[in-house]
């Protein structure tokens, strides 16, 4: 069982392509399978060696490791092979309509309420018609001649399929320039490279009808097909590579955790609930194809950070403490790890609890009698997880106060924060000689 992942390196993978790579991975790896990352680069104008790396870097960043890769431009050759076997066979034929006589036709067809389907006018042509056109200069683009009747499939996402042949014009394979275009190479590669199953979004359902007729042309027997529906964002848009905020790069930067990503997008548009998974393996005996719905979902920013922030809390100190040393906290051990997490939404908020504990803040004083009182009760070291129960139930009874007007007080001078982790935890992790200043007013 084979699947690819095709993006064309011409801007940033955003959401809707990472959740396509996503599901042809997973359906792959529970399926023993092998998971193709092609790079649909025949478009050299636009194509960038800058976007195809940063693809890969979004790959390997969400942890889809892909077993092959090969790029269309290196293939310009096996297109032209694949054109003259069409060509001799009878399937292809040229045409010479400028873009401008073409929309022309369509302007004519859309004031007669006809659909826009290519009429065809090029299999009428003569011999001398076309040496008069390319004694004007004029190069042929050439279409793929469908055959009539229905083209049926089972769609693996959205069932039984059924698209009239003719109700869509013949689609060209090949542009004047010599070009040669998505639908033929696509099917092309697919041959070649043994694609069992094709799974991408519903923008290609149409496609689907002429592609299964070209692999039949070429000899081949069609993959099955699974079209997802396109992911939306919070207005209904369609997602693009070149939607704000939207893209792997930037979500990267705003510190979305890749298995907080993974887990949402695995289950984004199934019935099933969202939850932080913390590893694809997970989402591996998880995943089922067919739970993928019909209807369209929306991406929610909001959602996707709080199952950032879930994820978070149940991480292990292993699993971060290379990357909290990388933030410049190299000696965070696990009991303070273990003592933040519980607060944070992204990793580097961890930088603001290790000020608070291992740097120096300027505490908030508010009552400084309270605090004195507080200060002199202070428990001496070692401290541990019952010391803070010990040294607030000396300070209750002392002064008779309860609840918010006890603790609240002691969190600002400990912390400067009025939230924060469990104190009985994070006190220790302060140490006397600072609680003991800060109490004071002092900054330490």
């Amino acid at each position: 069982m084979t699947v690819r992942f095709a993006p064309s390196p011409t801007g940033y993978l955003q959401l809707g392509n990472a959740r396509a790579a996503l599901v042809n991975w997973l359906f792959a790896r529970q399926q023993g399978g092998e998971f193709i990352l092609r790079l649909d680069d025949t478009d050299q104008a636009r194509s960038e060696s800058a976007y195809a790396e940063a693809i890969r870097e979004d790959l390997t960043w969400l942890g889809l490791g892909w077993d092959r890769e090969f790029h269309q431009s290196e293939r310009l050759d096996r297109y032209q092979e694949a054109l003259r076997d069409l060509e001799a066979a009878g399937h292809i034929y040229p045409c010479y309509e400028t873009e401008a006589e073409l929309e022309a036709k369509r302007k004519a067809q859309a004031a007669r309420r006809q659909a826009p389907v290519y009429d065809r006018g090029a299999l009428n042509l003569t011999d001398a018609d076309k040496r008069a056109y390319e004694a004007e200069g004029r190069q042929p683009h050439w279409r793929f001649k469908l055959a009539g009747g229905q083209v049926t499939w089972d769609d693996r996402v959205r069932g039984r399929q059924s698209v009239q042949a003719g109700a869509v014009s013949d689609p060209v394979l090949i542009r004047a320039d010599g070009r040669p275009l998505y639908t033929l190479t696509s099917v092309v590669d697919d041959l070649d490279s043994g694609v069992s199953h094709v799974i991408r979004g519903e923008d290609h359902v149409t496609n689907t009808a002429a592609q299964i007729q070209l692999f039949e042309a070429l000899g081949g027997t069609a993959p099955a097909f699974a079209h997802l529906p396109l992911l939306l964002d919070a207005h209904g848009e369609k997602l693009s590579k070149r939607t704000q905020g939207l893209s792997l790069r930037e979500l990267r930067a705003d510190e979305v955790e890749a298995m907080a990503l993974n887990s949402y997008l695995a289950k984004l548009g199934t019935p099933d609930p969202i939850e932080e998974r913390q590893s694809l393996n997970a989402l591996i005996e998880e995943f089922d194809l067919t739970r993928m719905g019909r209807g369209a979902p929306r991406y929610d920013g909001d959602e996707l950070m709080r199952l950032n922030a879930r994820l978070l809390h149940v991480t292990d100190y292993a699993t971060v403490r290379s990357r909290l040393e990388a933030l410049g906290l190299a000696d965070a051990d696990q009991d303070f790890w273990e003592t933040v997490r519980p607060n944070l939404t992204r990793l580097s908020e961890a930088r603001q609890w290790y000020q608070i504990c291992r740097g120096t803040i300027q505490p908030i004083v508010e009552e400084p009698d309270y605090l004195a009182t507080a200060a002199e009760l202070l428990p001496q070291e070692p401290w541990g997880e019952t010391t803070w129960q010990q040294w607030t139930s000396a300070v209750k009874e002392r002064t008779g106060r309860k609840g918010k007007g006890l603790f609240l007080p002691l969190r600002k001078a400990l912390t400067g924060m009025e939230k924060g982790p469990e104190l009985a935890h994070f006190l220790p992790l302060i140490g006397r000689e600072k609680a003991l200043k800060r109490l004071n007013g002092e900054t330490a």
